[in-house]
């Protein structure tokens, strides 16, 4: 039998492998299913164990926006990369006609445009998503349902036997990929369920079936894909939606990356902050939703904080080394900012 030596991380790491699985419940909130499902086909690639002929792994991920679907892969290109810009991300919005199909693997020799069509998809662009920390590429393609039939037939090699031959017949390996896909098939009925058999306040509590969602979301996908599609996935992933324990616990991470920012930014003239009760509250009700989960979340914090501190920052109302006391103004429309001891400053 032919011996298949392990990749260098796995020899490199023997007795000292991180806790992959701790690191992750650090940056992903309320889907332990996605943690616990995701990390050992890691673990089987790095002990140099992985299949050969085929991706590492394939995983769909279903479930209503702002659950977390996206954040789960940049979450793990942090943990083995440090950074979540190494994933090779496809927005699969981008191919919603049969003919934008070809964007992705370069029109063949002998067309029109030839020379001037790089494909979207190569073996450079795969392996630069990798790292000195990691060969194993991630790759994201992103709301696969809205993108034309002949994708899902061009990925069937790809999720089948890690190959995708491009327009000028070179070859892609994903032999040493994580591909995800993620989808809102389902979302709608998922949400209406929630609320047809609890409201809204028990669909925050997380009480409804996750089997009856998991069912929903499996049921959707075998209407959209075809069977020979669906069987070259390893496993689906249904997120559920986010109730307000982790809502909170998602600002508290949003919040630690701003001051990692400031900090980082300004060095030496960076500043605290210290949010009220209050102004905690302001944020997760302009950030956050039922429908949309944590999604509008980010964008908050940049509206209603970042953008307010550039301008006391430009200022220079505030002090290097102060901690600035962030509650929501008299009207309740904005927050204010003041430093300890000092006149409350209008953003």
């Amino acid at each position: 039998m032919r011996s298949i030596p392990a990749p260098t991380e796995a020899r490199g790491r023997a007795g000292a492998r991180t806790d992959l699985a701790a690191d992750l419940r650090r940056r992903i909130v309320g889907q332990e299913e996605a943690i616990e499902t995701i990390v050992p086909y890691v673990e089987l690639y790095q002990a140099g164990l992985a299949p050969e002929g085929r991706p590492v792994g394939v995983f769909l991920l279903l479930g209503p926006t702002g659950t977390g679907k996206t954040r789960t892969v940049e979450a793990l290109a942090e943990a083995l990369h440090g950074s979540e810009r190494n994933v090779l991300r496809i927005d699969c919005g981008e191919f919603q006609m049969e003919h934008e199909v070809a964007k992705l693997i370069g029109a063949p020799p002998g067309y029109l445009g030839h020379r001037e069509t790089q494909p979207m998809i190569n073996q450079h662009k795969l392996n630069a998503v990798a790292s000195e920390r990691s060969a194993l590429s991630l790759v994201l393609f992103d709301e696969i349902e809205k993108a034309a039939s002949s994708l899902g037939r061009l990925l069937l090699g790809v999720l089948d036997k890690a190959t995708l031959k491009l327009g000028d017949n070179t070859t892609v390996n994903f032999e040493r990929s994580l591909i995800f896909m993620t989808s809102n098939l389902g979302a709608r009925e998922m949400m209406a369920e929630l609320a047809a058999r609890f409201g809204f306040a028990a669909a925050e509590d997380g009480s409804a079936s996750a089997g009856k969602l998991r069912r929903i979301g499996v049921s959707a996908v075998r209407k959209r894909f075809s069977p020979e599609f669906v069987n070259r996935v390893d496993r689906t992933l249904t997120y559920r939606p986010l109730d307000k324990a982790a809502l909170e616990a998602i600002l508290d991470l949003q919040l630690e990356a701003l001051e990692r920012h400031l900090s980082s930014r300004l060095g030496p003239a960076s500043f605290g902050l210290e949010l009220s009760p209050e102004a905690r509250v302001f944020l997760l009700e302009e950030g956050t939703s039922a429908e949309y989960g944590a999604r509008e979340l980010k964008r908050t914090i940049h509206r209603h904080l970042i953008q307010p501190l550039a301008r006391l920052v430009l200022d220079k109302r505030a002090r290097p080394g102060c901690l600035l006391r962030v509650e929501p103004d008299s009207g309740g429309e904005m927050l204010s900012f003041t430093p300890r001891d000092q006149v409350p400053l209008a953003a």
